[in-house]
C-alpha cells in the first residue's frame, strides 16, 4: 500500500552545481533547487516544515554536501531524500557528480556518488530513503547497484529508492531557455499537476513509469530506477489529477470512494498530525471544526484516528 510519510519525522537535503569555473554552466540547476524546495514544502507535496528542508548549491568541497546529508540522516526516522542536479561523470567506472572546481580527468576534484551513499547505509536512521539524480551518466548508480551480488548486497538501503535521470552513457537535457531542467521540470510539473487516470497517491512507482512515458515521447533521455524492499510505495504527494478543484461538504457517512484516507499508525510527530487531519477535511469535504466536533474534543493522534472513524 502506498503510503505518505510524516513531514515531522522527513527531511530533504537538495544538492546542486549551476557554477562552474571549466564546465558548461548549468543555470537550470539553480531554478531546480528552488521550485522542488517550494515544492516540498507545499501541501501540493509532502508539506515539510522549511527546517526539514536544507539545499546546498554549488558547494565549494564535497565535505559540505554530505556534511549536509549526514545531519539529515541522523536526524530523520520517516523518510529521508537526496537530490542532486548537476553535471556527472564516470571516472573509474563510479559516478561522480561535479563541484563547482571540477575537471574533468581530475577525480579528486569531484564528489563520488558512493559517499553519499555510504552516509545512507552507514548513518541514516529514516526507515526510507529517495535519492533523486539528475545528472549526466546518472544511470550508473543503480547500475552500480545491480553490477554483481556482492555488490548489491553492500549498496543496498532498506526502504529505497532511486530515480536517475539518464541511463548510463546517456546525457542529461537543460533545454536553451527552459526554467527547469527537462527530468526535474516533468516531476515537479507532475507533482503540481498530477496525473489523469493515476492512483491517488503519487507513489515512485507511478511518478517513474509516468516520468518514463513523458519524456520518452518528448525525446528526451529515458529515466532510470532502482527499488529496493518496497520503496516504490513511499508517496511524494497526493494525485491532484484525481482530486476536486474545491472540496465539497459531505453527509456524515458519504462513502469516498477509492481516495485512500492517512493512516493514524504512520503519524510520528505534531507535524505529522496536523498534516493528516487537513487530508481527512480535504477529503471528507468536512471543515477543520466538523472535524473537531466529530474528534469529541481528543487531540494528537487519538483526535486523528476518532476523526479517521467519523468521517468515513
Amino acid at each position: 500500500m502506498s503510503v505518505l510519510p510524516d513531514p515531522g519525522a522527513s527531511r530533504a537535503v537538495l544538492i546542486g552545481t549551476s557554477r562552474y569555473r571549466h564546465l558548461e554552466q548549468l543555470p537550470a540547476v539553480s531554478n531546480n533547487l528552488r521550485a522542488l524546495a517550494g515544492l516540498l514544502t507545499s501541501p501540493v507535496s509532502l508539506h515539510l516544515p522549511a527546517q526539514n528542508v536544507r539545499v546546498v548549491e554549488s558547494p565549494a568541497a564535497g565535505q559540505s554536501a554530505v556534511g549536509a546529508v549526514r545531519q539529515a540522516a541522523a536526524e530523520a526516522t520517516d523518510t529521508l531524500i537526496v537530490y542532486f542536479a548537476g553535471h556527472g561523470s564516470v571516472d573509474a567506472d563510479a559516478l561522480s557528480l561535479a563541484l563547482p572546481d571540477t575537471e574533468y580527468g581530475r577525480i579528486e576534484t569531484s564528489l563520488p556518488y558512493d559517499w553519499l551513499r555510504q552516509v545512507l547505509l552507514l548513518d541514516s536512521r529514516a526507515e526510507r530513503h529517495v535519492v533523486i539524480l539528475d545528472c549526466c551518466c546518472s544511470g550508473l548508480a543503480p547500475g552500480r547497484m545491480s553490477a554483481s551480488p556482492g555488490l548489491a548486497d553492500q549498496a543496498a538501503v532498506e526502504g529505497s529508492f532511486l530515480l536517475a535521470a539518464a541511463a548510463e552513457t546517456r546525457t542529461a537535457l537543460a533545454p536553451v531557455g527552459d526554467t527547469c531542467t527537462a527530468f526535474t521540470g516533468a516531476l515537479l510539473d507532475t507533482l503540481h499537476h498530477g496525473i489523469p487516470g493515476g492512483p491517488a497517491l503519487l507513489d515512485l512507482a507511478a511518478l517513474y513509469q509516468h516520468l518514463r512515458r513523458t519524456l520518452e515521447a518528448r525525446g528526451h533521455p529515458v529515466p532510470q530506477a532502482r527499488d529496493r524492499n518496497s520503496g516504490a510505495r513511499l508517496a511524494l504527494g497526493r494525485n491532484h489529477a484525481a482530486l476536486p478543484a474545491s472540496p465539497a461538504v459531505l453527509a456524515f457517512g458519504t462513502v469516498t470512494g477509492e481516495r485512500p484516507w492517512p493512516d493514524p499508525r504512520s503519524v510520528r510527530t505534531v507535524t505529522g498530525s496536523f498534516t493528516a487531519l487537513a487530508d481527512v477535511r480535504v477529503i471528507s469535504g468536512l471543515t477543520h471544526r466538523a472535524v473537531g466536533e466529530r474528534s469529541a474534543g481528543r487531540s494528537g493522534c487519538q483526535c486523528l484516528l476518532v476523526s479517521w472513524q467519523a468521517c468515513r
